[in-house]
C-alpha cells in the first residue's frame, strides 16, 4: 500500500498523464479543424513519445522523472504549435523529437559510464574548431550570419553541436584547474563565431564560459575582465556588422520599420495583445500564418513564443516560463548532489545554457533586449536545435544517474557496516 501511495504522490507520473491527455486532445482539435489524417496520427504518436520518454527511459538507467516530464511537455508543445503553423514542419519536428530522445539517452550513458575525459577532451577541442570553421568555408548566410552548412538536402548549424562540446571541454578543464586553457578554447570559439557574424550564439558561448569560470574559481576579477572583454566585443560587433546596427535600431523603435525587419516585433506585440489572458484558442489565431494579415514572419523559429501567447494566452505563457525555471532548478539540484567537480560543472553549464538561451529569445520577443537569432529550447523548429537541447537533458540525466548510483552504494556500505556484502 505504501508503494501505491508513493506512486499516487509522484508528480512526474501525474504530469506525464496530464501531458498525454493535453496533446491527445490538442491534436484531435486540429484534426477536427483541418480534417487531415496526419493530425489523428500525431494525436497517437506524440503521447506515445511522451510515455516512452518519461516512463520507459528510467527502466534503462536511474533518471530524474520530473525533469523528463517537463522536457517532454515542452518538446511536444513545440510539435503541436509547429504543426499548427505548418503541418510539414510539425511532422519534421516530431521526427526531430524522436531522434533527440535517442541522442538524449546516448548522452546520459556517456556521462554515466565514461571515466576518463582527457583523450575525449582533446578530440572535442580539435573537432569543435574544425566544425566552427566549416561555415566560413562552405556555409550559407542567413539573416546576416554565415552559420549554416548544407549536406545534400539537409542543413546543419555546427555551433549547436559545438555548444555541447564547449560545455564538456570547459567543465573538464576547469575541474583540472586549467582555467587558462578553458579561456583560450572559449576565446577561439568566440572568435570564429564573430567571423561568422553569429553574435546570438556568441552571446550564449560567452555567458556559459563566464558562469562556469565564476562557479569554478569564485574570482570576481576574472568575471570583471570577462565582462569588460564582452563589452568591447559588443562595441566592435556593432561597428563592424550592419545587421547588428539594424537590430539595435529596430529594438529602439520597431514601429519605424514596419515595412521591413521591424514587422516581426510589431506583429508580435499585436498577437500577444490580441491573445489576452486566455488566448484566442488553438487553431483559431492568425499569428503563425504568414499568408494572412497579422501573421508573424518566421513564426516557426524566432517568434514561436508569441504564437503560443496568442493562441493559449498569457497565463499559459507564464506556465511555460515556469517549466523552464523548474528545469533549471532541477539542474542546480543535480549539481549540488554531484560527487565530482566535473559532473557538478556539467550540470551548472546545462542550467546556464538553458537559462541564457530561453531568456535571450523570449526577452527579444517582448522587446526587453534587442532580438538575436537563437531558438527557444525544445520548442522552436530545427533538428540541430532540438537534438542539442535534448542532449543537455541527457547530460543532466547522466549526472543524476551517477548521483543515484553513489547514494545506493553508500546505503549498501552503511547496511553492511562498511564491509563487503
Amino acid at each position: 500500500m505504501a508503494k501505491n501511495a508513493s506512486r499516487r504522490r509522484d508528480p512526474a507520473r501525474g504530469m506525464m498523464a496530464a501531458s498525454m491527455v493535453f496533446f491527445f486532445v490538442g491534436f484531435l482539435l486540429l484534426a477536427a479543424h483541418d480534417g487531415e489524417w496526419q493530425s489523428f496520427l500525431l494525436a497517437l504518436i506524440v503521447p506515445l513519445i511522451i510515455f516512452g520518454g518519461t516512463a520507459l527511459l528510467p527502466r534503462l538507467f536511474p533518471a530524474d522523472k520530473l525533469l523528463l516530464s517537463l522536457t517532454n511537455f515542452l518538446c511536444a508543445l513545440g510539435v503541436l504549435m509547429l504543426y499548427r503553423i505548418s503541418p510539414q514542419r510539425g511532422l519534421n519536428q516530431a521526427v526531430n523529437y524522436g531522434v533527440g530522445v535517442g541522442c538524449m539517452v546516448l548522452c546520459a550513458f556517456l556521462i554515466r559510464y565514461v571515466r576518463s575525459w582527457k583523450a575525449l577532451t582533446i578530440l572535442m577541442v580539435g573537432g569543435s574548431l574544425v566544425l566552427l570553421a566549416l561555415p566560413l568555408l562552405i556555409g550559407t548566410e542567413q539573416n546576416g550570419a554565415k552559420n549554416w552548412i548544407w549536406i545534400g538536402s539537409y542543413s546543419l548549424q555546427p555551433s549547436e553541436i559545438v555548444k555541447l562540446a564547449l560545455l564538456l571541454c570547459v567543465s573538464f578543464l576547469l575541474s583540472q584547474k586549467k582555467a587558462l586553457l578553458s579561456i583560450l578554447f572559449g576565446g577561439a570559439c568566440l572568435a570564429l563565431l564573430m567571423l561568422q557574424k553569429d553574435l546570438g550564439t556568441a552571446l550564449l558561448y560567452f555567458g556559459l564560459c563566464l558562469v562556469m569560470l565564476y562557479v569554478s574559481t569564485g574570482s570576481l576579477l576574472l568575471v570583471g575582465a570577462g565582462l569588460a572583454g564582452g563589452a568591447g566585443a559588443a562595441v566592435m560587433g556593432y561597428q563592424m556588422f550592419a545587421h547588428v546596427k539594424a537590430r539595435l535600431a529596430i529594438w529602439q523603435d520597431p514601429w519605424q520599420y514596419t515595412q521591413g525587419a521591424g514587422l516581426q516585433l510589431v506583429r508580435s506585440f499585436v498577437a500577444i495583445a490580441n491573445g489576452g489572458l486566455w488566448g484566442v484558442g488553438l487553431g483559431l489565431g492568425n499569428a503563425g500564418n504568414t499568408t494572412r494579415a497579422g501573421g508573424i514572419p518566421e513564426a516557426y523559429n524566432d517568434f514561436i513564443y508569441p504564437v503560443i501567447l496568442h493562441e493559449f494566452g498569457l497565463i499559459f505563457g507564464a506556465v511555460v516560463i515556469l517549466m523552464y525555471l523548474f528545469i533549471v532548478i532541477r539542474a542546480i539540484m543535480i549539481a549540488r548532489r554531484s560527487t565530482s567537480v566535473f559532473h557538478a560543472l556539467v550540470s551548472v553549464g546545462c542550467a546556464g545554457l538553458i537559462t541564457l538561451q530561453t531568456f535571450v529569445i523570449i526577452a527579444g520577443n517582448i522587446k526587453l533586449i534587442p532580438l538575436t537569432g537563437v531558438t527557444l529550447p525544445f520548442i522552436s523548429y530545427g533538428g540541430t536545435s532540438m537534438v542539442s537541447s535534448l542532449c543537455l537533458i541527457g547530460f543532466l540525466q547522466g549526472v543524476a544517474s551517477r548521483n543515484k548510483a553513489g547514494v545506493d552504494q553508500d546505503r549498501a556500505l552503511a547496511m553492511h557496516g562498511g564491509g563487503a556484502p
